[in-house]
């Protein structure tokens, strides 16, 4: 797969012609136009030529070619350099694929770089090529379009993280609690962790580019960047709401697990109690004596016999009434 997805050049939101990264450096010389870059895991030599053409700094091009960062923004100079994770719900595996996109934005171009697991950008970039009375305000709005594209996808990994709680709770209340669900219930935890870890910090990287201070986004782009911060915030609500639900199925299903070992314990204590009776009276008569008087009486053995498993019997009933059985 070819790394350079795209690079195209924009004029008044319409797409004028597709670049060689050589002819790069000429078109961001004309102010009427923009350069937007999209690349694919890029190798450093691609990177460096980039960098070359856009004047990228060198901490921000060794980070975007190794990846494995943390969500934030920094400012080079003129030329702002963000961090981004995605995430996608792996279906057939069931469990969630991160992957990372960084931009570099300037006055008169964007570059994207993704790695690992995210979906393309080619709908957001036909859909922003489809307004472009939107996309003439420039690389800030190409910004905005790919975060709001990045920030959507949250949506249906927290359904599916929803959905796999419900199921989890359905395990803990419809079956006998086992290992099994605890360590569902751990994985679901550590998820939810991940997902939280992805999205907190990108609140914060909404709430700097909507600040006035960053020069490189227009004023009547910011609104734009509020919607994304307005999903960031509605998303990090849903996970502390789903982790604490998370948190009362695991304390559920200790509780659980408890009852069951003390219904356990009460059933041996019960035959314990019941067995315990003909083990004192065999006892008694294991101990020889002499002199046993009622050895002699020819009813004193069926007697006994008698006594012995109606007082089983008893304690049978007795312990049955009381759910100990």
């Amino acid at each position: 797969m070819d790394p350079i997805v795209n690079s195209v050049a924009y004029c008044g939101g319409r797409r004028v012609a597709s670049l060689r990264l050589d002819e790069i450096s000429q078109v961001l010389k004309q102010p009427d136009k923009f350069v937007w870059i999209g690349l694919h895991e890029p190798s450093k030599e691609l990177l460096r030529q980039v960098q070359n053409q856009f004047n990228l700094h060198d901490l921000a091009i060794e980070d975007a070619f190794s990846a494995h960062q943390r969500p934030k923004l920094e400012a080079y100079g003129d030329t702002l350099f963000i961090v981004l994770r995605t995430a996608q719900m792996n279906k057939t595996e069931h469990h969630i694929d991160f992957g990372e996109t960084h931009f570099f934005l300037g006055a008169n171009f964007i570059v994207t770089v993704r790695h690992g697991s995210s979906l393309a950008y080619t709908e957001v970039r036909s859909h922003c090529e489809n307004t472009p009375h939107l996309l003439s305000k420039g690389p800030g709005f190409a910004l905005y379009a790919v975060m709001d594209s990045i920030v959507d996808q949250y949506f249906p990994v927290i359904e599916a993280l929803e959905q796999e709680l419900i199921a989890v709770e359905e395990l803990i209340f419809d079956h006998k609690p086992s290992r099994e669900t605890t360590q569902q219930i751990y994985m679901l935890k550590r998820e939810l962790l991940d997902v939280k870890r992805a999205i907190t910090p990108l609140i914060d990287i909404c709430n700097r580019l909507m600040r006035f201070d960053i020069g490189l986004i227009p004023e009547d782009t910011r609104p734009y960047f509020r919607d994304v911060y307005d999903h960031s915030l509605r998303i990090n609500e849903m996970l502390d709401n789903t982790r604490e639900l998370v948190t009362a199925a695991l304390e559920a299903n200790f509780s659980l697990t408890s009852i069951s070992q003390s219904e356990v314990s009460k059933k041996f204590a019960g035959w314990a109690a019941i067995i315990g009776v003909p083990t004192m009276v065999a006892g008694i008569y294991g101990m020889n004596f002499k002199f046993m008087p009622e050895l002699n009486l020819p009813w004193a053995y069926p007697l006994v016999l008698a006594t012995t498993f109606g007082l089983c019997i008893i304690l049978y009933i007795f312990f049955r009434r009381s759910g100990w059985l």
